[in-house]
């Protein structure tokens, strides 16, 4: 990022600077957390990575695109027929997400696997424990943008998958119709693209979306990096409003919080390939400042989550970096150590919240898209993770401290 201080006074450099942390070392010193690591798999099976209970036996597995891991002793099935996509140095998996639900009402946990951007997307059928591969069933015929989101949108507990689609080119949401085995209702979120008018966020390799309220009405609005578009008040079927404005550059995850306290909800968001973990302050509806949070600890950052991760009631930052995001020899400093971090969350008198950084391992990195869930029932936070450097399990320990 470039910073341009001509005619600006001292004071207002100084301003600027106050609100900013440019602390790029991690503090290893001043939290109770550890984790415990462990690798479920070598083997590149895929970028996005779900955790759900697949065979009914009250213990959270492990689903990464072509197969899952059944716990405790993470045995591996198959979901379909598994892809050999190397060391990842030459091509990618057949996997960019994965979210695991029940879609067809039957008691049992199912998972959509978003396969490469662009390409169609599916979601796999539970066998209820039979042997065998998983049905398959498409969902749409094209998934774009590279942060596709499967969430709770209007706040009823019902999670939605949103992704842009093409040839369109146009961002939508999509449900299960009353056959979940036929192609999903699809719900614009914006108009479709057209001649010399192209929707943000819609490409096939678009970088950058998430959902959050924006403007403080209560309602979720979808974000991209071109702007964002406001949630109705009763979805009638029609696109809604769009609030142009660029946020930042490209990204991955895109979330909303008052950073600076002011009442006005902020977009966090972080560099998918290049260095960047940003804030970009609310100015207004349509106009928002990009201020760094940490420029250059590490790049490619393509996968971000916003959760609470020591229970003190504020979100946190988890993210890493993306091992051979093209390989190795694409993109910023692609064979730097593929760490992985956790960035606790604190917030001054003044209302500001600034960012710890705390780092859990220099060997597993990230995704595309990760998980943070309590996958032992100990009802701490954990972390996994499917990438090019296999699958990797990071179990929460609380303990006294260094």
């Amino acid at each position: 990022m470039k910073w341009q201080y001509a005619g600006m006074g001292l004071a207002a450099i100084l301003g600027i600077a106050s609100s900013f942390s440019f602390s790029e070392k991690a503090d290893t010193d001043s939290t109770p957390i550890t984790w415990k690591k462990t690798r479920i798999d070598k083997i590149f099976r895929s970028e996005g990575v779900a955790v759900a209970d697949v065979n009914k036996d009250g213990k959270l597995d492990i689903l990464a695109g072509d197969v899952w891991y059944e716990a405790p002793e993470w045995k591996m099935h198959e979901i379909r027929k598994p892809g050999n996509y190397g060391d990842g140095a030459n091509g990618y998996s057949n996997s960019f997400a994965c979210f695991a639900d029940d879609f067809n009402g039957d008691g049992w946990t199912d998972v959509i696997v978003i396969g490469f951007p662009g390409k169609p997307c599916h979601w796999y059928e539970n066998p209820k424990g039979q042997p065998g591969h998983w049905k398959e069933h498409l969902i749409w015929r094209s998934a774009c943008n590279e942060t596709p989101l499967y969430v709770d949108l209007f706040g009823n507990g019902k999670r939605k998958l949103i992704m842009a689609i093409q040839p369109e080119g146009q961002m939508c949401w999509f449900q299960p119709g009353k056959d979940p085995t036929e192609p999903w209702e699809m719900h614009p979120i914006s108009e479709p693209s057209g001649p010399g008018k192209k929707i943000p966020g819609t490409d096939v390799y678009s970088h950058g979306l998430g959902v959050g309220d924006v403007n403080g009405d209560g309602r979720l609005d979808v974000i991209c990096q071109g702007g964002w578009w406001e949630q109705p008040a009763k979805d009638d079927g029609k696109p809604w409003k769009f609030h142009a404005c660029p946020i930042g550059e490209d990204c991955s995850d895109m979330y909303a919080y008052d950073v600076d306290g002011d009442g006005k909800p902020d977009i966090i968001s972080s560099s998918a390939h290049r260095y960047g973990i940003w804030w970009h302050k609310q100015l207004s509806e349509s106009s928002f400042e990009t201020r760094a949070l940490f420029p250059k600890l590490f790049s490619q950052t393509h996968a971000l989550n916003f959760v609470d991760i020591n229970s003190d009631g504020l979100k946190d930052l988890v993210t890493g970096k993306r091992w051979w995001a093209h390989g190795p020899k694409g993109d910023a400093d692609p064979n730097l150590a593929p760490v992985l971090y956790w960035f606790e969350a604190k917030k001054d008198s003044a209302g500001m919240t600034r960012f710890i950084p705390h780092q859990i391992d220099s060997d597993s990195g990230i995704g595309t898209q990760f998980v943070v869930a309590d996958v032992n029932g100990d009802n701490l936070p954990d972390i996994v993770i499917s990438n090019k450097k296999g699958v990797f399990l990071f179990e929460q320990i609380r303990g006294k401290g260094k």
